[in-house]
């Protein structure tokens, strides 16, 4: 039974080309080496590695990075003791409006002050402002340092510059060191953030980022089974380059240089827009799409590779709507807006308005400090 559906999963009928079969990739000539599936079991305890290696580096160079710029790890306030209003938020962290009032009359409190408590009680659960630099300083670190390897690695290789180097004499391609180094990276760090996804900030969209990086693990085994690395390392590359300024926009933002978070938002604006709407659609999905039929020609798994590229592609268009629009309130108003996932919310400042409508308060420098306490709604 689990022979049949191995045999059903890894059809050769459906992954690979016409009349080429697994055992063709088995067998490279001598000194040249295809990539086979085993290869990417080390991804495995490399990612344990990987997440051990982040909990070093957070703990040894971002946290003492954190306190050379003051930010500090804080004591949030703690909501009043109350086992009514606790054993609710164990089942509903944000109550409706008929579970507030039916609260209300059982403690003969104040709706307004209820809402209140409950707002206290979820920021009493959100992580420090410390926590999500830390974080933030790890990602910024990967994306940097696998972006300078991969652009090293791509940089002499002939099919950065002619993409129609990705498909002649496909699949009998020879796998590069370099390649298998990248693509073992990309997916070490991808299966470290499975792991570590149940314990980083949660934020709104935590289901959404869980399936993205499952499907982000599934594309990158299956195009290294197939030997479809030139295409991938591109793919992989293009999707990185942005997410470095976005990271640096991160950490500007929880130092509180806001005019710096505000430049690098932008950058990374422009940077989403042209390897994410210029150079994916026009340079790499091109290439997946119209080179591969012309030199190679479609199969099924040509189809199916090809479709999850177009979905990504669609993704992108709605993502740099939304980064568009954060980026235009960075530009006209000087201020990077939050954003929506991080849902940080604080009463302090409503207690404040409703003692005294008329007054506001201001930032020490004169000018609103935006939030980006959350990824950008974008990723790989």
């Amino acid at each position: 039974m689990t022979s049949f559906i191995s045999a059903w999963i890894w059809s050769e009928r459906f992954w690979l080309p016409e009349n080429v079969s697994w055992a063709d990739l088995e067998r490279p000539p001598p000194g040249v080496e295809y990539p086979r599936l085993g290869d990417l079991l080390c991804a495995l305890p490399l990612a344990a590695g990987v997440f051990l290696l982040r909990l070093l580096f957070e703990r040894l160079v971002a946290k003492p990075c954190a306190h050379i710029l003051q930010i500090q790890a804080g004591v949030p306030r703690r909501a009043q003791p109350n086992d009514v209003l606790e054993k609710v938020y164990q089942s509903k962290t944000s109550p409706d409006t008929r579970q507030l009032e039916g609260i209300s009359k059982q403690l003969d409190w104040d709706v307004r002050k209820i809402q209140r408590w409950f707002r206290v009680r979820r920021n009493q659960d959100r992580p420090s402002m410390q926590k999500k630099f830390c974080e933030s300083m790890w990602r910024f670190t990967f994306y940097l340092g696998v972006f300078i390897y991969a652009l090293c690695h791509l940089w002499g290789s002939p099919w950065m510059w002619d993409t129609r180097q990705c498909w002649y004499n496909y699949p009998f391609q020879p796998m590069s060191p370099g390649q298998y180094n990248y693509y073992v990276a990309e997916l070490a760090f991808y299966w470290s953030l499975m792991f570590s996804q149940f314990t980083d900030i949660k934020r709104k969209d935590f289901i959404i980022m869980l399936v993205h990086h499952l499907a982000t693990i599934l594309l990158i085994t299956f195009s290294y089974a197939n030997n479809m690395l030139r295409a991938g390392t591109l793919v992989m590359c293009v999707h990185d380059a942005s997410d470095i300024f976005l990271e640096a926009a991160k950490l500007a933002n929880y130092a509180k240089y806001q005019r710096l978070c505000d430049g690098l938002f932008v950058m990374f604006s422009i940077s989403f827009f042209l390897t994410r709407l210029i150079i994916y659609p026009f340079w790499v999905v091109y290439s997946v799409l119209f080179e591969s039929w012309e030199i190679v020609g479609p199969y099924r798994a040509w189809w199916l590779l090809n479709g999850l590229l177009l979905v990504l592609q669609v993704l992108h268009v709605i993502w740099f709507y939304l980064i568009a629009r954060i980026a235009i309130k960075a530009i006209f108003k000087g201020k990077v807006s939050k954003d929506d996932r991080s849902d940080i919310e604080s009463s302090s400042d409503e207690e404040i308005y409703s003692k005294n409508p008329s007054q506001t308060q201001k930032p020490k420098d004169g000018s609103h400090t935006g939030n980006l306490n959350g990824e950008t709604t974008h990723d790989h």
